[in-house]
């Protein structure tokens, strides 16, 4: 048995069942190792489109997403996705080949230190230095991804080591995750003080959205009877998906923080927004997290508990003492408002991104199962404020755009049975383009949805805003046919320039049992904003 073997046969008995992977020369003997043990291999067109694959699976199966490539570059491909998955929480597993490890220093091909290059952004890197290791090694690194505040871990994969003889191996028991659950006695002291309060809120971390954890979040809100909000977003209190969300952390006396990073998202805990005499309790699985807290809430942090709160929903919800009716609808209220209508139309005469939204939703409507991706940028925004469905993935807090085309294919491994709608900008489809060839070519249909506003329009804003329409530069962008493109990379074409085309190219993009790209020009609007605009 080859180290490659023993490290497939321990993911295998896990649970894998699939890998997004590139492949090159430092892997080819775990590829080998799958074939014979029935793992699939969804074999991509970038590196960084696995790790971005992978995240999207992890976050809808609620296991451990696994990515692997190569070495050298194929690693360093990998680093930015790597950053996404740390601040969205999701478990991943990046598996990396390496230079083998009798060979260090000689300059031996693609060697590379890749460990310190990707501690920053995950939970735990090593490369191991045993073949017979590569079982217990695997476990470890599963375990890690999974407990405390997820995230992603890396394991480096010296080739000698995969190709040496790792009889002397075990392939451990399935890993899983360590809980750590509040106490019954912290549990009831949280529940008295959101009883006690007049106007409680609680805030939750991404990997507590309703995705991840479904119908538990409205569970525990009637419970506790305190308003109870996900936030996924870079924009923060600014998220158009969250309507007047801060004018409601204005009015709060009582903040209970369930794994929510207390970071530039929640303006640093200060007081702007917040009234000064507003207590805040913390329930956080991260020390570094729970340090961050008491650093940056100081004398207003009443509480701060070391526990997970994925494992603490069932006896917090035990303690709870309901109440508190006409606040959660005033809050649910402000969460649920909008400031704009896909009836009002624009100058122009384009589709606006509101219309294109309420066409997408239309057939999302449609649909026995449904998930929604949303890509960063400002039409990313419009998505996410107006489109939402059974299940939900978003670029998340790094703030990173150009992984959609990806999580929408991740997105159809997880459920096949689902329709997928992946909407994103037209600069944001050009990161992973080539995708839609990897769409094709493994048989996973899904409707790629582009508000093509032919330019970068986040940026195009910024610049609109703080140096005026005399100084715009670099962020224009062309009239490609991205419809055309993808139909010859395999997929289904669609271009819709008029609004009274667009619910019939839907239709056809859904029905036409392949992936599909539906190219639409609509006006490039800001993005929708609330009270903290």
């Amino acid at each position: 048995m080859r180290g490659a073997d023993l490290l497939v046969q321990t993911l295998s008995r896990a649970g894998v069942t699939r890998i997004f992977s590139l492949s090159g020369n430092q892997i080819m003997p775990i590829y080998d190792a799958c074939f014979d043990a029935g793992i699939e291999i969804i074999h991509t067109r970038h590196e960084a489109a696995a790790v971005f694959m992978a995240e999207a699976y992890a976050q809808l199966t609620g296991t451990v997403g696994v990515a692997m490539v190569t070495a050298g570059a194929g690693a360093a491909n990998a680093l930015g996705p790597l950053f996404t998955c740390s601040e969205s929480e999701t478990p991943v597993l990046l598996l990396t080949g390496d230079s083998p490890i009798g060979q260090d220093g000689w300059g031996a091909f693609q060697e590379l230190d890749q460990v310190p290059m990707t501690a920053p952004v995950t939970k735990l890197s090593f490369r191991p230095k045993r073949a017979t290791d590569f079982g217990i090694d695997t476990v470890r690194a599963l375990r890690t991804a999974m407990s405390g505040r997820s995230g992603p871990v890396h394991m480096a994969l010296p080739f000698d080591l995969v190709e040496a003889d790792a009889s002397g191996g075990v392939v451990p028991a399935a890993p899983t995750r360590e809980p750590m659950p509040l106490s019954a006695s912290d549990a009831r002291a949280i529940a008295q003080a959101v009883a006690k309060s007049q106007r409680p809120l609680i805030l939750c971390g991404p990997a507590m959205s309703e995705t991840r954890n479904p119908g538990q979040l409205a569970a525990l809100e009637s419970a506790l009877g305190a308003p109870t909000i996900a936030m996924e977003s870079p924009r923060g209190l600014k998220d158009p998906a969250l309507g007047n969300v801060a004018k409601a952390l204005g009015q709060t006396d009582l903040i209970v923080v369930l794994g929510k990073r207390i970071d530039f998202t929640l303006g640093f805990g200060g007081n702007n927004g917040v009234d000064p005499a507003c207590k805040w309790m913390v329930i956080q699985a991260n020390a570094t997290e729970r340090d961050r807290a008491h650093r940056n809430l100081g004398i207003r942090l009443n509480a701060c508990f070391a526990a997970d709160p994925r494992d603490s929903i069932d006896v917090l919800a035990g303690s709870g003492q309901g109440g508190h009716d006409a606040w959660r609808r005033e809050v649910a209220n402000l969460v649920a408002a909008r400031g704009f209508s896909a009836e009002n139309n624009v100058p122009s005469g384009k589709i606006t991104p509101a219309q294109l939204c309420a066409a997408v939703q239309r057939q999302i409507g449609k649909a026995e199962r449904s998930i929604v991706i949303c890509d960063g940028g400002e039409f990313g925004q419009w998505a996410q404020a107006a489109t939402h469905a059974d299940h939900r993935v978003i670029n998340g807090i790094s703030g990173a755009i150009g992984g959609g085309l990806c999580y929408g294919l991740g997105a159809k491994c997880a459920m096949p049975d689902a329709t997928v709608f992946a909407l994103m900008g037209d600069g944001t489809v050009g990161f992973h383009f080539a995708e839609f060839e990897t769409a094709a070519r493994v048989g996973k249909p899904y409707i790629v949805v582009i508000g093509n506003d032919e330019r970068w329009n986040a940026e195009h804003q910024i610049q609109l805003r703080d140096y005026g329409p005399d100084r715009l530069i670099g962020c224009d962008l062309s009239d490609a046919r991205y419809d055309e493109a993808a139909k010859g990379l395999g997929a289904h074409g669609e271009f819709v320039t008029d609004l009274a085309d667009l619910d019939a190219a839907l239709d056809r993009a859904v029905q036409s049992g392949k992936p599909a790209c539906v190219n639409v020009q609509i006006e490039g609007l800001p993005a929708p904003s609330g009270t903290a605009h």
